[in-house]
Parts: C-alpha cells; sequence; structure tokens
C-alpha cells in the first residue's frame, strides 16, 4: 500500500474470487481492479484492500454562517468552519458545486490539515461548528471521523452535508461521529435518481428513517427544484406526505432555487412561483417549518411559531433579526421550537471567511 500521509486504509470492502475488490460503502458496489478508482474518484483499489487517497487534503477551508448549510435549527448565528475534498458517489448533472465534486484532479486538493488542526482552528476562530460540505462526506469519512473525534475532545459539534448515500453498516459509524446534518432529498420519485443523479432513491429515503428512528443528529432537509423535472405539484405531494408520516412534522425542509449549471445550462432558473408552491403544499401536508433558498424572501427564510404562528427567529439572507425563543420554546406563547438552541444567538451574520491552516 502507499507510504503517503494522504492513503490510509478503509473498512469497508471485500475480495472478490476474480481479484477484484468490491467497496461496501455506498450502493455503487464499485468493483475494482488494482489501482483502480471508484466513481467518487478517492476511493482506489491498492494492495489487496479499498483505500481513501484524500485523507488530510481539502479543496480549502472558509468559515460560513451556518445557515448557509443550510441549517436554521441548529445554533442559529454561529461562525462554521467548512470544508471538502474531491469527488462525489453520486453523479448529478445539475451539480452546484461540480468544480470540487467532479474533479478528477488531486491538484484541487491543494490545502491540507491534520484533524487536530482543524479542531484547533474552530476553536481559536470561535467556530461553534466543524461542517464537512462543498462535496459528500460519505466519501472521506475516515477522515470525516478523526476530525470529528479531535473537535468533539474540544466540545465542537461535527455536521454532514450530504445525499445520504450510504449502506447501512457504515451509516451507523458516519453518523455516530455527526451531530447535525443537511440531507439532501434531491427528488422523489426513482426516475429522477437514475436519470439525473446515477442513483437511487430508496438508499435515501432508508437513511432519512434511519437517522430519525435511530439517532439523536439533529438534521434538515434540502431540495432544489429544477423545473421541469423535480417540481411537478404531483411529485411535491407525495414527498411532503412521505416526510410527514415517516419524519414527522417538525423536520425543516428547504426548498431552493435551481440556477443553470454543469450539464443543466438549458434549464431555466426555478421561479419564486414554484418555490413557494412547493412551500404551500409542504405547509398543507403539516410540515412546521418550510423555507425557501437562493432567493430573498425574508418572509420565508424565517422562522415562524407552528403554534401561535408568531415570528421567533427572522432571517434576511444569512443575517439575524428578532429573536424570539428562549430555553428553546417561543416566548409569544411556550411552545417548543424543534431544534437545537441557545437563548442568544450567535451573531456572525453573512460573512465568508477563507482561513489558511498550517
Amino acid at each position: 500500500m502507499d507510504n503517503s500521509d494522504n492513503t490510509v486504509s478503509t473498512k469497508y470492502w471485500r475480495h472478490l474470487d476474480n481479484d477484484h475488490t468490491l467497496c461496501t460503502l455506498c450502493p455503487r458496489f464499485c468493483e475494482l481492479r488494482e489501482g483502480k478508482r471508484g466513481v467518487c474518484y478517492i476511493r482506489m483499489a491498492q494492495g489487496g484492500e479499498i483505500v481513501l487517497t484524500s485523507y488530510g487534503r481539502s479543496s480549502g477551508f472558509c468559515i460560513d454562517p451556518i445557515e448557509k448549510k443550510p441549517l436554521h435549527h441548529f445554533l442559529p448565528g454561529t461562525p462554521v468552519l467548512s470544508f471538502g475534498t474531491a469527488g462525489c458517489n453520486l453523479t448529478c448533472a445539475f451539480c452546484q458545486n461540480w468544480d470540487i465534486s467532479k474533479s478528477r484532479h488531486m491538484e484541487t486538493l491543494s490545502a491540507s490539515a491534520t484533524p487536530e488542526q482543524l479542531a484547533k482552528m474552530a476553536e481559536q476562530t470561535g467556530c461553534r461548528s466543524v461542517a464537512f460540505t462543498y462535496n459528500d462526506p460519505v466519501i472521506f469519512m475516515e477522515y470525516a471521523l478523526d476530525v470529528a473525534a479531535a473537535c468533539h475532545a474540544r466540545d465542537i459539534k461535527t455536521i454532514a452535508v450530504t445525499a445520504g448515500y450510504i449502506n447501512p453498516e457504515p451509516r451507523r459509524d458516519f453518523f455516530a461521529g455527526m451531530d447535525a446534518a443537511n440531507v439532501d432529498l434531491k427528488g422523489f420519485t426513482e426516475s429522477f435518481y437514475h436519470r439525473i443523479c446515477g442513483g437511487h432513491l430508496a438508499p435515501v429515503l432508508d437513511t432519512l428513517r434511519y437517522l430519525k428512528q435511530e439517532t439523536k443528529v439533529w438534521f434538515e432537509l434540502t431540495t432544489l427544484l429544477i423545473p421541469g423535472e423535480n417540481d411537478s405539484a404531483e411529485e411535491l405531494e407525495a414527498m411532503c406526505r412521505w416526510i410527514a408520516d415517516e419524519l414527522g412534522p417538525d423536520v425543516p425542509l428547504h426548498f431552493t432555487a435551481f440556477h443553470p449549471d454543469f450539464h443543466m445550462l438549458d434549464k431555466p432558473s426555478t421561479s419564486m412561483a414554484s418555490l413557494l408552491q412547493a412551500r404551500d403544499i409542504a405547509k398543507a401536508h403539516g410540515l412546521h417549518y418550510v423555507y425557501v433558498g437562493n432567493v430573498h424572501d425574508v418572509a420565508d427564510g424565517s422562522t415562524w411559531c407552528p403554534s401561535c404562528g408568531k415570528l421567533v427567529i427572522e432571517r434576511d439572507y444569512y443575517r439575524l433579526g428578532s429573536w424570539a425563543i428562549h430555553d428553546g420554546c417561543c416566548q409569544h406563547c411556550g411552545a417548543k421550537i424543534a431544534g437545537v438552541f441557545e437563548n442568544q444567538p450567535g451573531t456572525w451574520g453573512p460573512k465568508r471567511l477563507p482561513v489558511e491552516i498550517r
């Protein structure tokens, strides 16, 4: 096996009779000859096992507002140290971070940091959490989990921004290291996942059920609405009904606006009418916290108490305004507001601050 500091052994694989190695991390089950990489690019067959080739490497480190993940009910207003690597185990034609997630060049990983360096930087810069984002942390889970352990030793939370495309056994290990997650529910038909994302819907739904039923991870959902692809009233009705029945009314749902990118340059941007239709459908199915994103809409980016209907967290993009939550409850009527809150919100605002870790 390569002795590079960036290449480490992994756990989820098995040998096949044809001398190939099967990666069992995600539902793709890549069958690899020696020296070949999986669809994710950063996991490779080497020395008779599957190795991660990007340990400790990143496309860069940046301090973001927590609301950008997006997470609206997890330590609002606080800064989060964010980073990703390269590659992805889905092949979404609409990817908004394609320069990172679709990269096949290790030069993309121009920054490096040990888990301890990352945790220390988060602590020194006042970040309450570290987010594994920009590309899917499932594929670099060994690095992510070591960073999570170092962060937890310093009382820093960890966040996965993920598509949830992972097999059951590694899923237990992965989410055991996470305090919060935003899961991309990219659509609600098998056809959409197969044609547009190169994957399947069922494993994602299994991950969401797992998070709800078997973990204490705070999680929120995001669906990027693509005109003519996953935004029909029929599909949104089915999705919101499933969320209400399987996950309950308190899981926040973010409908975000698509803009033409990567292999979907021919699609128009999502209209405000489409976002508001999706919001109305979700509300009609009893979901308490429904947001629209990638557009300027203070009312539909803010949090309203599901009991009394009054404003509890005002948001203007990533900037917080009025705040009416105390001990996790609405200050107007005393009803519980689902999430992880402190009595005073953070004050980071919309700043984006690249950082260099040495």
